[in-house]
């Protein structure tokens, strides 16, 4: 699902469907697309302090959608996140 969900984000980039919250945030530029992964990252931080795992789960999911959605905007593929992930790994063996 999660690479799914990369290209879903892409393909709304593109599109630019009219009842489409991702073209929405692509439209309206890179500080709303920051301030959403600021409030998110916040809410994650609640979440796993105070709000139990389902919550922790739900606003996880909420700060990757928002991260994702500023690589697209910034012409980042997540394989280029998978390599650099992969470099890391092969790093400390």
């Amino acid at each position: 699902m999660l690479d799914e969900l990369f290209q879903i984000i892409e393909d709304r980039k593109k599109d630019k469907p009219s009842d489409s919250y991702t073209a929405h945030l692509m439209d309206s530029g890179e500080n709303l697309i920051l301030r959403k992964i600021g409030e998110e990252s916040l809410e994650v931080l609640f979440a796993a302090k105070d709000e139990g795992d389902q919550r922790l789960i739900e606003e996880s999911a909420d700060l990757i959608y928002h991260l994702w959605v500023l690589l697209s905007f910034k012409g980042i593929r997540l394989d280029q996140v998978k390599d650099e992930l992969s470099l890391r790994h092969k790093g400390r063996e």
